[in-house]
């Protein structure tokens, strides 16, 4: 969908399509805003009681950007009443968990909840790689650490199972570098195994309207999440789709992302309308996430009216997820040799 077409049929008047709170999933209600900082509003990760801001840093953003760049960024974050910090070793093989821990190298360690996360399945590599990241951040616990980008069985069964990157989490916790344990997951079988198999802190899966207004994705996670009262972290919650065919893109990324003020306003109030989601990363660049600051300002329950209009556009909008969410056997496909091995190159690494 063009994006003149989109301001106007948001700013415009509902169609046929119904769509009441219940099918956005807005019905059960949204994690309570429990203060604001700098006029954003922080919310509490579910049985952990730490107060997050409803927007975190993206940290691949950081690959874009000079250390500098990094730094002015990171502080004008906080300054701002960003203390949700998130960042990855896969991200940019590293070089974003380097300039994160120079840029907020000073900041006194309470004022900020840093979130990392580890790709390796077995607990060895996992050891090796959390202390890698506690080095390059230069700090001496996480507050958060989480499985990364879990999509297949073999993943996931390797994890839970005996020497699995777990193991690893689990003792980091009881050594106190590391306080609370989540995972990010990009399909739903995955993320609800998981969820079985480990009572965690948070998940962390992408919650945006064109999926789950198409095809309702997300749905069973939250509903799983809500019944064993864990926090949802919603990730590409600006997304609007892949690119179609023929689009100009406009950024160098693999989605494209809300842009004006109305699009971000909308798509992070469906996502944080969502029950039990407690902040959304938005996509990794400084300028969007500026705009998500200020959307969050303005923070209000996404409306019936609204929903109706944002279902009506969810069809013409790319899905990202369903291919592989709707891989009836769950196994990892065999690579196409025409794609480079890792999907993410040219954007720093795995995204969140």
């Amino acid at each position: 969908m063009e994006r003149r077409s989109f301001l106007k049929a948001v700013g415009g008047a509902t169609g046929g399509l119904t769509l009441g709170l219940d099918a956005a999933r807005g019905a059960d209600g949204p994690s309570t805003d429990v203060e604001r900082v700098a006029g954003v509003p922080r919310r509490v990760l579910g049985r952990t009681g730490q107060k997050l801001s409803v927007v975190g840093f993206p940290g691949l953003a950081l690959v874009h950007y000079e250390q500098p760049e990094c730094t002015a960024g990171l502080r004008s974050a906080l300054e701002r009443g960003i203390n949700y910090f998130d960042v990855a070793p896969a991200y940019g093989r590293g070089q974003c968990e380097t300039k994160m821990g120079i840029g907020l190298e000073g900041v006194p360690r309470d004022s900020y909840f840093l979130s990392c996360k580890t790709n390796k399945r077995d607990k060895a590599e996992a050891r090796k790689e959390l202390d890698h990241s506690l080095e390059l951040l230069k700090t001496d616990h996480f507050d958060l650490y989480q499985l990364h980008h879990l999509r297949w069985k073999d993943e996931v069964e390797q994890v839970l199972g005996p020497s699995g990157a777990l193991e690893t989490l689990a003792q980091a916790r009881k050594e106190g570098k590391v306080k609370y344990l989540g995972f990010s997951a990009h399909t739903t079988k995955a993320a609800l195994q998981v969820m079985q198999g480990f009572r965690f802190d948070s998940v962390m899966f992408p919650i945006n309207f064109v999926e789950q207004l198409q095809y309702g994705f997300g749905k069973d996670v939250l509903d799983l999440a809500k019944e064993q009262g864990v926090a949802v972290l919603a990730i590409k919650a600006m997304s609007f789709g892949g690119w179609p065919a023929g689009a100009q893109r406009t950024r160098k990324w693999w989605y494209r992302s809300a842009e004006e003020p109305q699009e971000v306003d909308l798509a992070l109030r469906f996502a944080l309308s969502q029950p039990g989601v407690v902040a959304a990363i938005p996509p990794s660049f400084l300028d969007l996430l500026d705009k998500a600051i200020e959307a969050a300002k303005r923070l209000q329950p996404i409306t019936p009216a609204e929903l109706n209009r944002l279902g009506e556009l969810a069809p013409s909008c790319v899905s990202i997820f369903q291919k592989d969410d709707r891989q009836a056997s769950w196994l990892r496909p065999p690579r196409d040799p025409a794609f480079p091995r890792n999907p993410h190159e040219g954007c720093g690494g795995l995204w969140t």
